[in-house]
């Protein structure tokens, strides 16, 4: 164990190495207990580097950006958890952006503006990074990093880097196929249209307004719990089922948009678990529908 701790913070530096790390501090639920082993590589050869060992020594680990769609065992993970946040490179040539994997998508949709780009006003508000949304193939209002990504470099699960297309991930609602293949996104690459900046910052806005409007962004949460039933919104579900402000513990399906479950402040992951089965199985038994959690467990 300790030959496995040395070589791990000869890679990644010792700065960049903590044992024992409350994952509820990096996961936008703010729930989650200890992982063994919290790292933040410099860079992506530091990160291909650590995975490498992780995989060589038969070492679990989890690859995680902003936590934003993410749920961990209250007993924590006994693993590597690995994050990209340092993998934060953003540079705009011409109508393209180059973002390394840890860039957050607000930071990403700024630059577009900045630079007077269209077509990322949609993941202005999305709390998630560059990584985790192409995991997810995440959208909003109508668009999704579909629309925009050239391609991307990513890591695979025999240590090579190779370079994909979104057409080549399979991106399709909420999903891709670089969980399934044991991908690591590395960095990607996106288009975007030449706009007038005055209306890119007028659609954000209006978005902004849409989303405080509509969802419970003064509490914790992963955003949308569950995927859309095809032919159906899953939170008119809940909510038809009568199940708008149902709680276990501290794990609400919120008042405000029943399609988010949220923390009220001291809820675990227990709850959270609980609370989404209990909504499945209601929804299920009063309309014969399925609803797909969008929150990834790691435990």
């Amino acid at each position: 164990m300790m030959d496995f701790e040395k070589r791990l913070t000869e890679i990644a530096g010792a700065a960049n190495v903590k044992l024992e790390e409350p994952m509820k501090n990096h996961t936008t639920f703010r729930i989650g207990g200890p992982a063994r082993y919290f790292v933040t590589p410099e860079n992506a050869d530091a990160l291909i580097l650590v995975i490498g060992l992780c995989r060589g020594e038969e070492k679990p680990f989890a690859v995680i950006g902003n936590g934003s769609n993410l749920l961990v065992s209250d007993q924590g993970y006994q693993g590597v958890v690995i994050s990209t946040e340092k993998l934060d490179h953003c540079q705009v040539e011409g109508n393209q952006i180059r973002a390394g994997a840890g860039v957050k998508l607000a930071r990403m949709a700024k630059q577009a503006l900045e630079h007077g780009l269209a077509g990322l006003e949609f993941a202005a508000g999305i709390p998630g990074t560059v990584g985790g949304a192409l995991v997810m193939n995440a959208g909003a209002y109508g668009s999704e990093m579909k629309n925009v990504l050239v391609d991307a470099v990513l890591l695979t699960k025999d240590g090579a880097v190779i370079r994909r297309t979104g057409e080549e991930l399979e991106l399709g609602y909420r999903t891709s196929n670089i969980p399934t293949e044991g991908l690591t996104v590395l960095e990607a690459e996106v288009r975007l249209q030449p706009g007038d900046k005055t209306e890119i910052l007028r659609v954000m806005n209006d978005l902004a307004a849409k989303r405080r409007e509509k969802q419970p962004l003064e509490y914790p949460s992963a955003g949308s719990t569950f995927k859309r039933p095809e032919g159906y919104f899953a939170g008119k579900l809940i909510q038809d089922a009568g199940l708008k402000g149902f709680s276990v513990g501290d794990a609400q399906v919120s008042e405000k948009h029943s399609g988010f479950v949220i923390n009220r402040g001291n809820a675990t992951t227990q709850d959270i678990l609980t609370l989404v089965q209990e909504v499945q199985e209601k929804v299920f038994q009063d309309f014969g529908v399925k609803l797909e959690m969008e929150v990834k467990v790691v435990k």
